[in-house]
């Protein structure tokens, strides 16, 4: 049984990008703080670089979250791990993240956003599917993209791992209302925390979807996440999500 699958007495603590209110967002301080804050899990982001190695990486580019600049795709991953993604950290391979996170005294749940978004594709779901694979920890994986098309793929090549589908509202109509949902399987809903009520999730509920909603940093919002029924709150600090569910 996949973890994320599993019945809890409250919402999961999703930890954005890691702990990335705290630690640079992506990299492995980030992941390991969320894992000291008690978080249930984290969501990051991966992409595929020049070599075909896949990275924790949220922007097309390395500009915003590093010293470098330029497209992920066009650098190689030795090109990569000689910026600094904040604070003296390199970008980590996904293979690492899942290294660290295997360390966790509990089952440490993996929320890994699939960041392809165009329609011709560059083989990233093969290549994240493969390094799940080979590290046998499916169990505790959901996968999760913006890009339906990514999560069609996903749901062939991993049938056995969970798939969320990412929306908000500034998205085209077809997108943000999920219209493309019944040819996708999947078992989550990703919206962005403005859509959230309780007749949203009961709705989403009575259809078969569990519900995920980010990015939730302001303790009321954190709370009213909790009081819809949300399955899971991804947040940019577990350890204020923390404060908040475990006073509930």
């Amino acid at each position: 049984m996949n973890l994320w699958l599993e019945s809890y007495d409250r919402p999961l603590i999703i930890g954005h990008r890691g702990a990335s209110a705290h630690s640079p967002e992506n990299t492995l301080a980030a992941i390991k703080l969320a894992m000291e804050q008690d978080a249930d899990g984290v969501e990051f982001d991966v992409k595929r670089c020049k070599t075909g190695e896949v990275v924790l990486m949220h922007d097309a580019t390395v500009d915003r979250t590093t010293d470098g600049n330029g497209g992920v795709h066009e650098l190689t991953l030795d090109q990569l791990r000689q910026l600094d993604a904040g604070n003296g950290e390199r970008v980590p391979l996904l293979d690492e993240v899942i290294e660290l996170t295997v360390a966790s005294p509990r089952p440490f749940l993996l929320n890994i956003e699939v960041t392809n978004y165009t329609t011709r594709g560059d083989g990233l779901e093969q290549l994240v599917a493969d390094v799940v694979k080979r590290h046998a920890c499916g169990e505790r994986v959901l996968f999760s993209s913006f890009n339906p098309l990514s999560v069609r793929v996903l749901a062939s090549l991993a049938p056995d791992v969970p798939r969320g589908i990412l929306y908000h509202h500034d998205m085209p109509i077809y997108l943000r209302q999920v219209w493309l949902g019944p040819l996708v399987p999947h078992e989550f809903r990703h919206p962005d925390y403005s859509y959230i009520t309780p007749e949203y999730v009961h709705e989403l509920n009575k259809h078969g979807k569990r519900v995920n909603t980010w990015t939730v940093n302001d303790k009321a919002d954190i709370a009213r996440m909790a009081q819809a029924g949300v399955t899971g709150i991804i947040g940019d600090s577990p350890q204020t999500m923390k404060e908040v569910i475990g006073n509930r």
